[in-house]
């Protein structure tokens, strides 16, 4: 193994990466660093980690396990790293996206450029995933992202099956799945299987609204009616129309992907003007605690997708930890609740040791990728290769649904009320209609 952070820089060949960073040069054009190659003899090789995530705004939940995950890793790493029988100092950078694309695609050119970071870690959202990958892809730097539903990560950054990407990799479920097991769920009800679509004018909400890739020619196949009043803008402070023309279909199910202040909004201002649907699954907004219990008991039984959960049957590869037990150390050292996202947060740092510790040639983002690409790894969140995913560049994580209730030790409990699409995840109970 070579590590070609010395390596005389005529006597090899340029890529675009070399290039941009010898140069300064981001992919918009801005100067973000001089030359930062290290011609120091003998200087220390620091392998870099850069993870971006939105620490703040309206997507701050997200990221609000990202601490707890980083400093733990810090305890089982000891901030070292050993590649090919070397111990090499491990540093993380993070960055906060700020819940703003624009944003998240600047911070990721200063990590690839000025921090020249080996492997970059993204996660929450098409709005934050998205532009960090296309960073890395133009700037030819290994990434692997999360927490976004594949299709709005693959196709809205013109992804084609056929090719794929070359450098950004993706661990998640995908629309299809969500949609297998809310059908499924919603099945444990009698209802006339008229659904409601809240689809916001953003990277989730036109991807799961999408007329040929999204929910409505699946819900069709199953028998199941779509009313989508069109799209809105997120932070928007009146649903009536929405609510309007879901009482005029005579809506028993809504669904759709909203951030927490529209759902609040949406299902105060329903309740208010008498809309009484059976069921309410909705992704985004009803991921975490804190978004239920702001709707006080009106939260009682409204449902959404679980992606993990301290039920699943998997453990980490860094520590041992079972999921339970990754819930349950997070809840003693911060004392909150656990949220989805821990999972997936971890798994990422679970996935970037397991391939730098594989890596053939230390700097050379090319051996990088070549690891990555040879991954099979069985994480916290489940077994992980980018072998046989839907298309080139991902791969799929197991999802199960269920329903948010009235809790005794926390103020609501998120149970497992349908497992038909994966069912090695043990069920928590049965699916139940909202109460007025």
């Amino acid at each position: 193994m070579t590590d070609n952070n010395d390596k005389n820089l005529l006597g090899r060949d340029f890529s675009r990466r070399d290039f941009l960073r010898a140069t300064g040069v981001a992919a918009g054009g801005m100067a973000l660093a001089n030359m930062p190659f290290n011609f120091a003899i003998g200087s220390e090789r620091v392998i870099k980690l850069g993870y971006v995530s939105p620490q703040t705004g309206p997507l701050a939940p997200f990221a609000a396990a990202d601490n707890y995950i980083i400093e733990s890793l810090k305890q089982v790493m000891k901030n070292s790293i050993d590649i090919g029988g070397k111990a090499y100092r491990l540093e993380v950078i993070v960055k906060d996206s700020q819940s703003n694309p624009n944003r998240a695609a600047e911070v990721a050119s200063e990590l690839i450029l000025s921090d020249q970071v080996d492997l970059m870690l993204v996660s929450s959202t098409p709005e934050t995933t998205n532009p960090v990958s296309d960073q890395c892809e133009i700037n030819e730097i290994p990434c692997i992202s999360t927490v976004a539903p594949w299709q709005p990560w693959f196709f809205t950054r013109g992804g084609k099956p056929d090719q794929g990407f070359e450098w950004t990799y993706h661990f998640f479920w995908g629309l299809e799945d969500v949609i297998g097991t809310y059908t499924a769920m919603w099945g444990g009800l009698p209802t006339n299987k008229v659904v409601g679509g809240l689809f916001p004018n953003d990277g989730d909400g036109n991807a799961w609204g999408d007329p040929k890739l999204g929910f409505p020619p699946v819900l069709a196949q199953k028998g199941f009616q779509l009313v989508d009043p069109g799209r809105f803008q997120s932070l928007t402070d009146d649903f009536s129309a929405q609510i309007a023309a879901f009482k005029k279909a005579d809506v028993e199910i809504v669904t759709g992907v909203v951030i927490p202040p529209d759902l609040s909004t949406f299902w105060t201002q329903a309740r208010q003007q008498g809309f009484k649907p059976k069921a309410v699954s909705v992704g985004k907004a009803l991921l975490f605690p804190t978004a239920v219990e702001a709707l006080g008991k009106a939260g009682n039984n409204l449902s959404t997708e679980i992606w993990w959960s301290p039920t699943h049957p998997f453990s980490s590869s860094l520590t041992g930890a079972s999921a339970g037990q990754l819930a349950q150390g997070f809840t003693q050292a911060t004392g909150k609740q656990w949220t989805q996202p821990l999972g997936f947060v971890h798994a990422l740092f679970e996935l970037a040791v397991d391939i730098l510790k594989r890596t053939e040639q230390v700097g050379d983002a090319h051996a990088v990728r070549d690891a990555l690409l040879k991954t099979n790894l069985n994480t916290v969140v489940g077994p992980i290769n980018w072998n046989g995913g839907p298309v080139k560049n991902v791969a799929k994580t197991p999802l199960v649904s269920g329903q948010w209730r009235l809790g005794q030790d926390n103020k609501y409990d998120l149970v497992i009320t349908s497992n038909a699409t994966a069912p090695a995840i043990p069920l928590g109970g049965e699916m139940q209609a909202i109460t007025y």
